[in-house]
């Protein structure tokens, strides 16, 4: 038990940091600690190293609504969620946004759990015939979100260009720079091109208006449908093949309006996230597939019992639920900064957080990406069809015409 609770604390400073830092996921520290794993493994052993690379991507999931409300950058994770998050955040209802976010997490932990050992349980048995339905499924959603669209033919064409650009960045991906977080690195130049530096360069100026907080507005039954649903998404996601939570987010995108819904999509997409770091792990000890770069990471060592991993994602959970709400109260220091100097600084954090992590390739791109996030607002059509640079890879993957 001593060795969980060290690997915990660890991991729950490792995902604070990853979360608060724009740009930074969990797959990226779990890269450091297992190139350090002869070092790790030898001071804090394997029990403890495991709990610490699972109990960060938990917190991460928590925490990361910080950079996507207040600054406007997505995490790979969180790219639709940005849009409504950050615009309370303008409407000075910013720390209201993250506690929502904290809540959908922290709900999607009591139904993930459960659910995951449900799934680990019964669904490899018909795994085949799940595998063989994903892009079918994919299809009828993203068919059906264009058709009941304002604009069908503009909500298409972004659909697949935006695919097109996912189809380039996974198939040329071995040219960036992925040494430290593998080659989803790629994801974050392509996510914060599409849906962070195009908004933040078109942004409106002027100063942060002032952070209040007068409580969540949102209803009971909001909360209990959105964590269902979200959970329901993450979970799905998190066990199929090929899907990510950009996938989710971009399916409970034509189940909730996230832009109608604001406050019930930013709850149930935090759930979603949360829910498929949970049930990836059950895919790793039923399948043997690893969903993302901390369960790779996990493979890659003497790997502790799910029971201990569960336990520590549970306490991980408490500790960053109570941080994302203390640091959610930090937003009034932003109240009248220059919203302007304020955005320029983010995109040149990204820009350079971008290099660095993916070189050149990656740069370009973050350039392609952000050109075309700026089409939708320009026809009237909303980002969202722009997850097409995720979506139409995960289907030619399904259908196994590419890889993904």
């Amino acid at each position: 038990m001593i060795e969980i609770l060290i690997g915990t604390l660890l991991g729950v400073v490792l995902g604070t940091v990853s979360g608060i830092l724009p740009g930074i996921h969990a797959n990226t520290l779990a890269g450091v600690l297992i190139s350090l794993q002869v070092v790790l493994l030898a001071a804090i052993g394997p029990l403890a190293l495991g709990v610490a690379l699972f109990a960060a991507l938990i917190t991460h999931t928590f925490v990361d609504s910080i950079p996507s409300t207040f600054l406007g950058i997505p995490d790979a994770d969180t790219a639709l969620a940005v849009l409504p998050a950050h615009a309370l955040c303008l409407e000075g209802n910013g720390e209201e946004a993250v506690r929502i976010a904290a809540l959908g997490s922290a709900c999607a932990i009591v139904l993930a759990v459960p659910l995951s050992i449900l799934c680990y349980l019964i669904l490899p048995a018909i795994q085949p015939a799940l595998d063989w339905g994903i892009g079918l499924l994919i299809v009828a959603v993203i068919g059906y979100m264009i058709v009941t669209s304002e604009a069908p033919g503009w909500a298409l064409a972004i659909f697949t260009c935006s695919g097109i650009l996912g189809i380039f960045t996974f198939s040329y991906g071995y040219l960036g720079w992925h040494s430290i977080s593998g080659e989803s690195a790629l994801l974050m130049p392509l996510l914060s091109g599409l849906f962070g530096i195009s908004v933040l360069a078109t942004a409106s100026q002027g100063r942060v208006p002032a952070q209040k907080y007068q409580g969540i507005s949102l209803e009971s039954k909001s909360v209990a449908k959105g964590s269902v649903i979200g959970t329901a998404a993450g979970i799905a996601v998190g066990w199929l093949p090929g899907l990510s939570n950009a996938t989710a987010n971009g399916v409970l995108a034509s189940v909730i309006g996230y832009t109608k819904e604001r406050r019930m999509y930013i709850l149930a997409t935090s759930a979603a996230n949360t829910a498929n770091a949970f049930i990836g792990l059950a895919a790793l000890f039923a399948l043997s597939r690893m969903r993302n770069g901390v369960m790779v990471a996990l493979s890659s060592i003497p790997m502790p019992s799910p029971t201990g991993l569960f336990v520590a994602g549970v306490l991980a959970a408490c500790a960053a639920y109570v941080i994302t709400i203390g640091l959610s109260t930090s937003a009034q220091r932003l109240s009248g900064v220059d919203s302007k100097w304020l955005n320029r600084a983010v995109i040149v954090f990204v820009v350079a957080i971008s290099m660095i992590l993916t070189g050149p390739f990656g740069m370009f791109i973050l350039l392609l990406a952000a050109l075309l996030g700026l089409v939708p607002p320009l026809v009237n059509v909303p980002r969202m069809y722009c997850m097409g640079a995720i979506m139409v890879p995960v289907i030619l993957y399904s259908f196994g015409i590419a890889g993904a």
